[in-house]
């Protein structure tokens, strides 16, 4: 009995395991099928030459050049935004925080990791009306308010896989270098982030994939379809995930789906190439650290 309910278990897993894959590869492959024939420089740069886009000589209106920069501008705010108090919530949590102060702050991580992205969206754009009205006449929703905004979004994801992976480190770890006479934050610093690194580098994963993919919050606070490139963090610009539902919502040929699906690749490849970055960059820190112990 007891072998037959271990195969059974190991069936199911593979089965859970495939059936995973096979989701996966079934979105890639239709992605692939509808959006392929449209990834072309004209559905990227448009009618202006690639290297007057890249070098900023000509602007671009009728391709997704705009939106791509937007996206990365968009993530890449809202990580570095979240990522100080993420990591510093996360170490609190895990090291310092006792009792009843440690139980009220993370229900209140748990009830923002619950809040719909909408609500973020609204609270943003609450918050752009409040500065334009209190602060300057010059402040509208904008690519730094979607930043901020996105950044209260994935907070929960930093805070909860920074304290998870403390945690999970062994006691003999935690004790050595206390016992050879360093300090705690010595020990936090120099021993524990860097055996923690890959789970906080999970964190960071789902924080940018969240990023990216976050339609309604952008929509409340700055994204609009024809912005061109940024010209500022105060200023609108495009994102893919927007273009991605205006144009599934309102095209009027073929031409111009096939160009929402080929935005869809072209965001998973941007996703593709963040997470490569983060495993890099943690690589890189993970050696240094390791070679200053």
């Amino acid at each position: 009995m007891n072998r037959l309910g271990e195969i059974s278990v190991t069936f199911f897993s593979w089965l859970c395991a495939l059936s995973l894959v096979a989701a996966l590869g079934t979105v890639f492959v239709f992605l692939l099928f509808k959006g392929l024939g449209g990834m072309n420089l004209q559905t990227i740069f448009g009618d202006t030459n690639a290297w007057d886009a890249l070098t900023l000589r000509k602007a671009v209106f009728n391709g997704l050049f705009p939106a791509i920069v937007g996206t990365i501008l968009l993530v890449i705010i809202s990580v570095v935004m979240a990522l100080p108090v993420g990591l510093a919530a996360g170490i609190y949590l895990a090291e310092y925080g006792t009792g009843r102060a440690k139980n009220i702050f993370s229900l209140s991580c748990d009830i923002l990791a619950g809040v719909p992205s909408i609500l973020v969206g609204l609270f943003g754009f609450s918050l752009s009306i409040f500065l334009h009205k209190y602060i300057s006449q010059n402040i509208y929703p904008c690519l730094l308010i979607s930043a901020a905004s996105l950044s209260f979004l994935v907070l929960p994801y930093l805070i909860r896989t920074t304290q998870i992976a403390l945690e999970q480190i062994p006691s003999e770890d935690r004790l050595t270098a206390l016992a050879l006479g360093a300090g705690r934050l010595q020990n936090i610093f120099y021993v524990l982030i860097p055996r923690a690194l890959s789970g906080i580098v999970s964190g960071v994963i789902l924080s940018i994939g969240r990023c990216a993919e976050d339609t309604a919050v952008i929509m409340l606070t700055g994204v609009v379809a024809m912005a061109g490139l940024p010209q500022s963090l105060l200023a609108k610009y495009e994102a893919l995930p927007f273009f991605i539902y205006y144009i599934s919502s309102q095209y009027t040929d073929m031409q111009e789906l096939q160009m929402g699906y080929a935005a869809a690749i072209i965001l998973v490849g941007i996703c593709a190439v963040l997470f490569v970055a983060a495993f890099f960059i943690k690589n890189r820190l993970v050696e240094r650290m390791l070679f200053r112990i």
